[in-house]
């Protein structure tokens, strides 16, 4: 083969290895799906004013650092921000780790009035809300507001992303709901389920609220969601909150930060693990303790097989 002829066929192996399934020590030789949810833990809305006391540039870093390692192919990131003096930290994510990015603002939505709603972001300076940052494309998004059973004054929103894979499209929804307000999470279940497609759908955030709750408990046991973390660790705590950034030990009880999923009609997620992560602390240059964040984030190891074959598998 001829010098150009090789450097041609490299140059077309590294595209498909970029942008699909590639050979990863798997049973059938194809790369698992990696996907991570996090709360980064924003610096507070008067952080377009002033400096926040959340460290949320040392933590950043620490996030970058670990994410890196991680090789993922999808995060899902709940309280991203955007402010003057941090500027938009999801699309900032996304430049260090090489992704694409959507970002949705919930703080855009407090009263429901677009222009007086634009004008108060435009004062403060800051908006934080969910994001999405992928290996693949993304082809489309669309943002659905949640409904507010508790606190009118704290909008929420539910986040999707649908992206064009190998494995054909996936959809992908970001979440971050209230605590107590668990008609926010029967809504989201609605969304994901209406939206299912061809491919599996994932919804990752965190969702206030523990496993045994009503909400979650139905949403598996009469809806059909996959909890990856449970699957991979029947046993196992898995506690995700909540971590006081600056205390020298770990402070997690409960696991509210979850990977769910629906199977698609021609595809589905087989869980082959999934584990916590971002869950161990680092230094200040003044040598006190810093937790990347007061949530511990989730990453799920999934095979994305034809629906034929995953039901063969079973057999």
């Amino acid at each position: 083969m001829s010098a150009p002829a090789i450097l041609l066929s490299t140059l077309a192996l590294g595209v498909a290895l970029s942008n699909g399934p590639v050979s990863a020590g798997s049973e059938d030789g194809v790369r698992p799906l990696r996907v991570v949810t996090y709360n980064l833990l924003h610096d507070g809305p008067g952080s377009g004013f002033f400096k926040g006391s959340t460290y949320l540039e040392d933590r950043l870093e620490m996030a970058i650092r670990e994410l890196k390692t991680l090789d993922l192919d999808i995060l899902a990131v709940q309280e991203a921000s955007d402010s003057r003096r941090h500027g938009n930290v999801p699309e900032r994510l996304a430049r260090a780790l090489g992704l694409h990015v959507v970002f949705a603002s919930a703080t855009e939505h407090i009263f429901g009035l677009r222009p007086l709603d634009s004008v108060i972001v435009g004062l403060l300076g800051f908006k934080e809300g969910s994001a999405i940052l992928s290996r693949f494309p993304i082809a489309a998004s669309q943002v659905y507001e949640l409904p507010r059973c508790v606190s009118w004054y704290d909008p929420r929103i539910l986040l999707r992303a649908e992206l064009s894979t190998a494995w054909g499209p996936l959809q992908i929804f970001s979440v971050h709901t209230a605590r107590g307000d668990e008609c926010q999470m029967e809504r989201v279940g609605e969304i994901v389920r209406d939206q299912l497609g061809e491919g599996p759908s994932l919804l990752m955030g965190d969702f206030n609220t523990p496993e045994t709750s009503k909400v979650l408990t139905t949403l598996r046991n009469e809806a059909g969601f996959v909890d990856a973390f449970r699957v991979a660790n029947p046993k196992a705590q898995g506690p995700t909150v909540w971590q006081r950034i600056e205390a020298p030990q770990s402070t997690v009880s409960r696991r509210v930060d979850f990977i769910l999923f629906l199977n698609g009609r021609k595809s589905t997620a087989s869980v082959l693990s999934s584990r916590i992560v971002l869950d161990r602390p680092g230094q200040l240059p003044n040598g006190s303790t810093l937790w990347p964040s007061d949530h511990h984030g989730v990453l799920a190891e999934l095979a994305i097989l034809p629906v034929n074959r995953a039901q063969a598998n079973k057999r």
